[in-house]
């Protein structure tokens, strides 16, 4: 019988275990002529290396066979992790081994010969049907996954499913990518993902905060240096881009970088060549570079804080991931997936977040983004330690709950803040930022702290008022 290439891949695929070749060819028979496609194996062995080039959907195997029996054949696909359905053929002697094999392995049913065509064929469509029932069911995980789920970035919204398009589209080439966001979005997530769709996924992923680092060791973290290349360089060091060989590097904050090193960046780029502080010769480097800014890349340039050359140089595909407020609609499944990392951190069992902690969430404004939904998650998680998340283990007035004082005026005294109405977003949060800095005495770590937001965040929103003083 020829069985065509589209009947291989819509019918139900049997394989047929049998030392006894009369037995094992006339089952094969009668279970294609009820539109079965069908292979055959003697043994346990056999089949092993049949199912290679024969994705059965069902396996229908002999108990007591030399070389491998049935029963060290379900053993071995077990151990595999194959969920095949399997129906066993056992004499009338071995009904109790057959039973064992059943509850042990796991198999679908048990036949004692000699058998009956009729109940062949019904379990047969049984098997077949749970098969097919199991490959939908993954296949919708797979889809549900892909919708919602890329690397360690999580969004059903249409902004974040533009983000995963264009990331897996880019993904793939060698070409540079720009990533832009406010902090907190994510730029790192989607870099990261980039890297792991790309055939560079086996080599290293590498980050450097360019907003970090003084500019007087930007040079060597970047390059690397010799042993006595400067004062405390005490051995020699491999820079980003060489730890990077063969991966990815990316450039976090880039237009906080000094303009000076801009241009040695940019040669390196070019030439995919780098020199050492200190060294002689230049070594070779293969390193796709993405590079990410929570600046507008256009003000930036206009501002002399990134050089134009390399901009265009960088920026070849880019990517806006987008604030937290124009993607509400994730909030929910971010939840979810923040709070089964943040169980296992804790050893908390927090089980989801109550309908009216939900609208809170829903209306909070959402300076920091996902990192600040994080920080009220893991700070409402230690809270709770189980059960549902509620309003009560949010922070007072929190998302315009009960407490939350007039628009205009936040807290009073010396320890108070005024904000006019009609004020913008950007100023109100400047004028709590520079009071919470007042209150701790500039210590920028407890200022953050008190703020839920990270170091780097605080930094960089200092570094966005210059003189860090307030407007008159």
């Amino acid at each position: 019988m020829v069985t065509t290439a589209r009947q291989f891949k819509d019918a139900t695929r049997v394989l047929v275990v049998d030392d006894e070749e009369n037995q094992r060819q006339g089952l094969a028979g009668m279970i294609r002529g009820w539109g079965f496609v069908t292979e055959t194996a003697g043994d346990g062995q056999e089949a092993l290396e049949k199912l290679v080039e024969f994705p059965a959907h069902v396996v229908l195997t002999d108990l007591m066979m030399p070389r491998m029996d049935g029963y060290e054949l379900l053993r071995r696909l077990n151990a595999q992790g194959s969920r095949l359905p399997a129906i066993v053929i056992t004499a009338f002697g071995n009904i109790e081994t057959a039973l064992q094999t059943m509850h042990e392995l796991g198999a679908f049913w048990f036949l004692e010969k000699p058998i009956q065509a009729q109940s062949l064929r019904f379990l047969l469509e049984r098997a077949s049907q749970q098969t097919r029932l199991q490959e939908e069911g993954e296949l919708l995980r797979r889809q549900l996954s892909y919708q919602g789920v890329l690397g360690e970035l999580v969004g059903n919204s249409a902004p974040m499913q533009e983000v995963f398009s264009l990331i897996r589209q880019v993904a793939p080439s060698k070409a540079a990518v720009l990533i832009t966001g406010e902090s907190g979005t994510g730029k790192e997530l989607a870099a990261r993902a980039i890297h792991q769709l790309s055939p560079r996924s086996g080599g290293p992923f590498v980050a450097i905060n360019c907003a970090a680092l003084p500019e007087t060791l930007m040079e060597s973290e970047l390059f690397g240096h010799e042993k006595g290349a400067f004062t405390g360089a005490v051995e020699k060091r491999a820079g980003c881009f060489e730890l990077a060989q063969n991966g990815t590097l990316l450039l976090d904050e880039l237009a906080e970088m000094p303009v000076g090193t801009q241009a040695k960046l940019l040669r390196v780029l070019e030439d995919s060549r780098v020199r050492r502080l200190g060294a002689k010769s230049e070594v070779q480097v293969d390193v796709r570079v993405l590079a990410a800014t929570n600046r507008n890349p256009e003000e930036a340039l206009k501002k002399g804080l990134l050089r134009e050359d390399l901009y265009y140089r960088l920026n070849v595909f880019a990517i806006n991931l987008p604030g937290l407020r124009q993607r509400l609609d994730d909030l929910g499944l971010l939840c979810e997936a923040m709070l089964g990392d943040l169980n296992r951190k804790h050893g908390a069992n927090v089980t989801g977040v109550d309908a009216e902690m939900m609208g809170r969430l829903q209306r909070h404004g959402w300076p920091g983004n996902v990192r600040e939904l994080r920080n009220v998650l893991e700070r409402a998680v230690i809270l709770a330690g189980s059960g549902n998340l509620s309003t009560r283990h949010l922070p007072q007035g929190f998302g315009g709950g009960e407490g939350v004082m007039p628009a205009a005026t936040v807290g009073g005294g010396p320890d108070g803040i005024t904000i006019p109405v009609g004020s913008t977003v950007e100023q109100a949060e400047k004028a709590l930022i520079l009071l919470t800095l007042a209150h701790t005495k500039n210590n920028k770590t407890r200022a953050a702290e008190m703020l839920g937001i990270s170091l780097k965040t605080l930094f960089n929103k200092l570094k966005e008022y210059g003189s860090g003083e307030p407007e008159g």
